[in-house]
């Protein structure tokens, strides 16, 4: 009997590839719909590469056939003149649809944490939009909801390191006491394949074993690297203008308004259960010597569809 097939999103990406590591391991095959074709490809004849077309139905919709499970990570993290929020929700509806007529037999969804609680900002009214789409699709799914990961290849842990050694003090939003849970890629990837086994329909907050305050996982990650900044508490709004300078030395959008609010909001934090079990603050130790060397640039991600993640600049 042939193995399953897996069908993942952006395999050469961020969660995907840790995902199809975990998938590659375990005896599936893998499949990848991915915008980034070109990009280098550490998992040889073993991944089986197609385009994300979401403009072809017919061609998305055979891309799928045969799959047994769909792990879908595709979003963006901002509006761009080269994305949105609007058409990645009207992709990503096409992806769902062209998964139920090709006889897919579940989706693994990754939204974000209280996806339902903030409508008011573009980023989780669209991963609220899709939740719904999701369950009126009528097909078995799961829907995985992180708030912020970290690892190989990740932004906001890696830039704040990247601010600390690069500036000489820390702009905190307010009092920085609103608390966020930081979960691995690797243990978001191990949580994911749990519920792409799971029956009917499941539901996960994606939540790491630490809770910290964001001043404290600022000084955590300063202590980690060697380094003594002073954080300053400021007015939102004034911390989040001193970001924006950067944004056109970097070419990228460092953070966002609605990223503040969101984070100040507490959406990044949850009650759940630990989904895994690395521990932030021994994997930043063990990787202190390079974490925050380089820049993390999202958009650079999108321009560079021909450089491994790890490489740009």
């Amino acid at each position: 009997m042939a193995a399953p097939l897996h069908v993942v999103t952006g395999a050469l990406g961020y969660t995907g590839r840790s995902l199809t590591e975990r998938l590659l391991a375990a005896g599936a095959r893998v499949r990848t719909l991915t915008n980034s074709p070109n990009r280098p490809n550490p998992f040889g004849p073993a991944l089986d590469i197609h385009p994300l077309a979401f403009d072809d139905e017919g061609a998305l919709a055979r891309s799928l056939e045969g799959a047994a499970v769909l792990h879908n990570t595709y979003w963006v993290r901002f509006n761009h003149r080269l994305f949105t929020f609007d058409q990645a929700v009207r992709n990503t509806r096409r992806l769902f649809d062209a998964a139920k007529r090709a006889g897919v037999g579940r989706i693994v969804h990754v939204s974000i944490l209280h996806a339902d609680k903030a409508d008011d900002l573009a980023y989780y009214r669209g991963k609220h939009q899709l939740e719904d789409a999701l369950a009126d699709l009528a097909l078995p799914h799961a829907i995985i909801r992180p708030g912020v990961l970290f690892g190989r290849g990740d932004i906001l842990v890696n830039n704040i390191a990247w601010a600390l050694r690069r500036l000489p003090v820390f702009g905190l939003f307010g009092d920085g006491r609103y608390r966020l849970r930081p979960l691995h890629v690797d243990d978001m990837a191990a949580l994911m394949l749990d519920h792409a086994s799971r029956q009917g329909n499941t539901r996960a907050d994606a939540v790491g074993p630490e809770a910290f305050e964001y001043r404290d996982l600022v000084r955590t990650i300063a202590a980690t690297i060697a380094l003594r900044r002073p954080t300053l508490r400021l007015p939102p709004r004034l911390a989040h203008a001193f970001t924006k300078p950067l944004d056109p030395i970097l070419g990228d959008v460092v953070l966002t308004w609605e990223e503040v609010l969101g984070l100040m909001r507490g959406l990044l934090d949850s009650d759940a259960p630990a989904a895994g079990p690395t521990r932030l603050t021994d994997w930043a130790r063990a990787h202190q010597d390079t974490l925050g060397r380089r820049y993390a640039s999202e958009i650079a991600r999108r321009v560079q569809r021909a450089v491994d993640y790890q490489q740009i600049r």
